[in-house]
């Protein structure tokens, strides 16, 4: 880590991955996280608790026990800026009662299983869609400064409903912004990236659970995947709060693995057995499609996909001193074409640094945890 000046750091993560970090950036801000009892929400708000000095920090899910739970180890008793909200995005009324006073909105609410996605349609639809529709009219409504919605590598190119929800999440955030010529209170922007190693569902857990047995499913020997951890994302986000002039989607420069290296690299000892891919699984992620290339700016730390191109230009003047630069034709960024890959020794090393991001997504909560 290297200090540039007093508003900004340097943070190196796992290959070529970098940004800068603010450390006043959310400071005596007012910031609301939906789906904040998630892995993500969790690493946030353990961030912005730790890391700056918000004037409020709302957590905003419907889920009572995870809330619960979550407060346990982040009391509003120990942290007076921290509140827990009960709602659901389904329900406008709610998102703008709530969102009154609020500088930044972090949506992360989302139904995020692939197979359930395909067997439960109108539920993903409902709160994917229906309710990233009322975020963005409760930010509208209450002049909230800035609002990033966290995407997935799966909105690229979509081949199952899930990814299909998420691109028109995407579109109608993109889409609430004027164009450059309109001046506009609320700012909205994307953060797109893929898999996220130490979250809830992530397959390193698996692997280790599994890797007792002394076998390890592989659903296909080819597959590749990019590789962020939570702690990456969050910062990252937090950077893109920094850049975002609205309307853009940004995606971190990050390296990628294969699936089977992360394997020996966890459980080098197991034997590998391919099981076959799962319906509306990908072989490899895609974060730029060869289209959205041709609207993209790219930069030392990530990609910026500006689809306005009076907001492109200023995007290319105003960031990286003058250093952003069009994708060149027929670029795509994929987890397979990546310049970037981690090996099975780095992996090993990158896994254990990322232990504690697990034992922040613990399900359940102990007497250890609640702050004396």
């Amino acid at each position: 880590m290297k200090i540039l000046n007093k508003r900004a750091v340097l943070i190196r993560g796992a290959g070529s991955l970098q940004f800068l970090f603010y450390p006043t950036m959310l400071n005596g801000k007012n910031i609301l996280i939906t789906g904040g009892t998630g892995s993500f929400g969790k690493k946030m708000v353990q961030t912005v608790l730790t890391q700056y000095k918000p004037k409020r920090l709302v957590v905003f899910s419907r889920d009572e026990l995870k809330q619960f739970e979550m407060a346990q180890k982040w009391s509003p008793a120990q942290y007076p800026c921290l509140q827990y909200v009960l709602g659901d995005v389904r329900d406008r009324e709610r998102l703008t009662r709530v969102f009154e006073n609020i500088d930044y909105v972090i949506h992360t609410a989302a139904l995020k299983q692939v197979p359930a996605a395909e067997s439960n349609p109108e539920e993903y639809i409902k709160t994917n869609v229906l309710g990233a529709m009322n975020v963005i009219a409760a930010a509208l409504d209450n002049d909230v400064e800035k609002v990033v919605v966290l995407s997935t590598d799966k909105a690229a190119n979509p081949i199952n409903l899930y990814g299909a929800t998420k691109l028109c999440s995407d579109k109608l955030f993109i889409a609430a912004n004027p164009n450059s010529n309109v001046a506009a209170k609320t700012k909205f922007f994307v953060v797109r990236y893929g898999n996220v190693l130490g979250s809830r569902g992530s397959v390193i857990p698996f692997f280790k659970e599994r890797a007792a047995t002394g076998l390890l499913p592989i659903t296909d020997e080819r597959m590749t995947r990019f590789w962020i951890t939570l702690d990456q994302a969050v910062h990252f986000v937090i950077h893109c709060f920094a850049m975002a002039k609205g309307g853009e989607l940004f995606v971190p420069r990050i390296p990628s693995m294969k699936i089977t290296d992360l394997a020996q690299a966890i459980a080098p000892d197991c034997r590998q057995e391919v099981i076959g891919i799962r319906p509306g699984e990908k072989l490899h992620e895609t974060l730029i499609s060869e289209d959205e290339a041709r609207n993209t700016v790219q930069f030392k730390e990530c990609y910026v996909i500006q689809a306005d191109g009076g907001r492109r230009q200023e995007l290319m003047k105003a960031h990286g001193n003058g250093r952003g630069a069009l994708c060149p034709d027929g670029f795509r960024y994929t987890s397979d074409g990546n310049q970037d890959w981690l090996t099975v020794k780095e992996l090993g090393v990158l896994v254990e640094k990322i232990s504690e991001d697990y034992k922040i997504e613990a399900s359940r909560w102990s007497m250890n945890d609640i702050p004396r």
